[in-house]
């Protein structure tokens, strides 16, 4: 049995997941974390995140904003000063305001709109900037099943996560020649408090549309991320992977 990984602060990857206090994004962690890698989350919560049994050196929570410039940059700032550059980001930062379009006002859209996909852009950025120095780097975006299949009162939900999809292929472009792969993940279905707000009725309606019978686990999501930021996902960039049991098969 392989040992475990050292708990330093000078070993493993520098890596970044906004979000990270729960759900999709505390899971994303917590695999970083377990393949020795050094994880800093950001969270907007009064409580902060804590770091795992055995790895209170290689964890860091961040409070942070994506919607504010001034949080992101003092972020990574913060990040830089401990660690060093981010050599691996996780853009998970999302929210909901799920109403009809008819009923949506202009403060749900832009709020929506601002934390998922501007957001997105802030926070890849900032990591770019460092990361073409490096001649290396792994960003992951985190997008939606929603994105594609168009789930009524979703409208500015569905629109920020598919726009996440164009940014990243158009960045994957930009920074392909330095050898910093761009992708995203497409989660469907997953047992979140975003989920489990809809309520018990409705998310068992999307499970019964789920080809794999099943609710995913954010452990499920963060295996594809994990592999996505790996060596062997080298020649991988530009892609969309969905992580949803099949829910969105074809589209």
């Amino acid at each position: 049995m392989s040992p475990a990984p050292s708990d330093t602060a000078t070993s493993g990857r520098v890596v970044l997941v906004t979000g990270g206090s729960r759900g999709i994004g505390a899971a994303c962690a917590a695999w970083f974390l377990a393949n020795g890698d050094r994880v800093a989350v950001t969270f907007r919560g009064e409580a902060a995140p804590v770091a795992p049994p055995g790895a209170a050196q290689r964890f860091l929570a961040v409070r942070c904003d994506v919607t504010e410039p001034a949080q992101v940059e003092a972020a990574y700032g913060e990040i830089e000063a401990r660690w060093g550059p981010v050599e691996v980001l996780v853009s998970n930062a999302g929210i909901t305001k799920d109403t009809l379009v008819l009923r949506m006002g202009e403060d749900a859209w832009h709020e929506v709109i601002e934390t998922n996909l501007t957001g997105g852009f802030r926070v890849a950025k900032r990591a770019v900037a460092k990361m073409l120095r490096l001649h290396r780097g792994r960003i992951v975006f985190v997008s939606s099943v929603g994105a594609f299949v168009g789930l009524p009162g979703q409208a500015n939900y569905a629109a920020s996560k598919a726009g996440l999809v164009g940014m990243a292929r158009a960045l994957a472009r930009e920074v392909a020649s330095r050898q910093i792969t761009v992708n995203v993940v497409a989660p469907g279905v997953v047992d979140t408090d975003m989920t489990g707000a809809l309520g018990k009725t409705r998310v068992g309606e999307l499970e019964a549309m789920v080809p794999l019978g099943r609710v995913g686990l954010p452990a499920d999501v963060a295996a594809v991320v994990g592999f996505l930021a790996s060596d062997g996902a080298a020649y991988v960039t530009g892609t969309v992977v969905p992580v949803d049991g099949g829910l969105g098969m074809g589209l």
